[in-house]
């Protein structure tokens, strides 16, 4: 019995965790929305443009520099949280920081000295974006340095700090970025996205600042548990965690260089295909913005909680790992399965079913309807993807993401370069072959997990929730066909039936259980009481 409490506990935790991220995403979504659509009107196309060349440099030295230490750092304090060595957990953030604070400055340096370079051997094509990219050198150096604390309380499964961090970099990026680029536009666009680009640099900071505050006022608690110290706890090398911290983390950063690895062979193969299909340059042009601008977005936007969930998973699965509990692995990776599934489905078929009122009503370009609705399929696929690198990455199996993403990354560049030039698909080729690409790096994360934990996906689980999402989908299709003068109230009140109809309809198969609701943090108990009071529940 104490043992089934304890597994509910730790679900509940890691759910939790989830919540307070994914609330965190999206607000920092939200603020970042509104703040394209200022800054544009503030800059102007071409102003925007010199801010984004400097951007993907910025990107690829905070990669670099930090990505994967986060995750890396997460991982091993979990390990150290669960032998009870408090000490040591201690230590690899001390060890993890003073690496960051190094390797942040180093990359913080190159950028600022090296800007010039970049300009005169034209990687960077406008030499405008000089200033911008001298801007945006000190935002390296702390986002950089931050990443050590978001992995110590990411390792501790606390994620208010990240949130907390994450939405104040946010605002505070954003707002510098609106005002210094209305203060230096009289003296020219080419000061205007430099001081647009001092944001990135605010943020990071005051979000650094968020993240020392909360370590100071965890201090007392990280003390309180040092106090219950393993003795048997061996002090670890500061070289030896610095060697286990890169042999963890660098998978984890080429993972993230593979994003825009991608980005750019679709840049070079998809409108190069479309005009082999029949299309002109100016049509190829504007079928790839369908895809890239439109769809890709919805389907990133869709898989915001499994992003979350993936990132709770990792040091939630390290603890059970470390304490050899094979059982609480699976419990974690049967509950995250679950979750995903549960919100994944309907989003892919909502997303399908309104693709085209949403390329009409809200994008103003019909002709996007066919990539939205193909890319809809992406969802449930790559929220599986994400979910089972977190689970792959607590078992401290970090390469093998990696690998299956080249894998799958090799498939999408063969179907991209074959499907694209069918002239009857066109851009719906492109769709599929990045829709193949998710399904592929899922399927092998998949294998993984069964070989190293015996866990396979429940199918009669995704059957329930595929029918309830199918019976909520041809609902909406009723209800917009009936309601079709309605213009954008349309689409939103096909969203209101939505969510009643599948709930409804996913009580009733059994699809969520009682025990699924009382593991669900915030909103569980208030769901689980409704559904009591319509009969689909009983009190124990």
């Amino acid at each position: 019995m104490a043992e089934g409490t304890s597994s509910k506990t730790k679900n509940h935790q890691f759910l939790k965790g989830t919540m307070i991220l994914t609330i965190s995403s999206i607000v920092v979504k939200v603020i970042g929305a509104l703040n394209w659509i200022i800054l544009s009107r503030v800059m102007g196309g071409e102003g925007i443009g010199l801010y984004q060349m400097g951007f993907p440099i910025y990107l690829m030295a905070i990669t670099v520099s930090s990505a994967g230490i986060p995750v890396a750092i997460s991982i091993i304090t979990a390990e150290k949280i669960a032998k009870e060595d408090y000490i040591g957990a201690q230590r690899v953030f001390h060890v993890s920081w003073r690496l960051l604070f190094c390797t942040g400055l180093f990359f913080s340096l190159c950028l600022l000295f090296g800007a010039k370079w970049l300009v005169e051997y034209h990687w960077i094509r406008d030499a405008r974006a000089y200033y911008s990219i001298i801007a945006l050198a000190p935002a390296v150096f702390f986002v950089t340095f931050l990443a050590s604390f978001r992995g110590y309380f990411q390792g501790w499964q606390i994620m208010t700090p990240t949130a907390c961090s994450e939405i104040t970099e946010q605002s505070v990026r954003v707002v510098t970025m609106i005002v210094f680029a209305y203060m230096f536009l009289p003296y020219g666009l080419t000061y205007a996205a430099a001081g647009a680009s001092m944001g990135a640099g605010a943020g990071a900071f005051c979000g650094l600042i968020v993240l020392c505050a909360f370590y100071r006022k965890l201090k007392k608690r990280f003390h309180l548990e040092s106090l219950k110290q393993n003795a048997n706890a061996v002090i670890e090398p500061a070289w030896d965690i610095i060697k286990r911290l890169i042999k963890l983390a660098l998978p984890v950063s080429m993972s993230s260089l593979m994003l825009p690895i991608v980005s750019n062979l679709d840049l070079l193969i998809v409108p190069a295909r479309l005009e082999v299909a029949g299309f002109s340059v100016s049509q190829a042009t504007t079928l790839f913005g369908y895809l890239t601008g439109m769809a890709v977005p919805l389907v990133n936007l869709s898989t915001i909680l499994t992003a979350a969930l993936a990132i709770s998973l990792v040091p939630a699965i390290s603890e059970s790992r470390t304490l050899n509990d094979l059982a609480g692995i699976k419990e974690r990776t049967k509950t995250a399965f679950r979750v995903a599934a549960i919100i994944t489905i309907p989003c892919s078929v909502g997303l399908f079913v309104l693709g085209e009122k949403v390329a009409g009503m809200i994008y103003n370009a019909p002709g996007a309807a066919p990539a939205i609705q193909t890319m809809s399929i992406g969802i449930f696929l790559l929220g599986l993807h994400q979910v089972s690198t977190g689970i792959l990455q607590g078992l401290g199996r970090t390469s093998i993401p990696v690998y299956n993403m080249i894998l799958a990354g090799a498939c999408k560049v063969f179907l991209n370069w074959n499907l694209t030039a069918v002239s009857t698909l066109g851009i719906k080729g492109s769709a599929w072959a990045t829709v193949a690409d998710f399904g592929v790096a899922a399927i092998l994360n998949l294998f993984f997990i069964y070989k190293y934990t015996d866990f396979s996906l429940p199918i009669i689980g995704l059957v329930k929730t595929a029918i309830a999402a199918g019976a909520m989908g041809v609902a909406v299709k009723g209800f917009l066909s009936v309601t079709s003068a309605w213009g954008a109230w349309n689409i939103l009140g096909g969203m209101v039936i939505a969510v009643p109809v599948y709930c409804i309809i996913l009580l009733a198969l059994g699809g969520i259980s009682q025990e699924d609701l009382e593991e669900m943090p915030l909103v569980g108990k208030k769901l689980l009481n409704l559904g009591r009071k319509v009969g689909f529940f009983k009190k124990k």
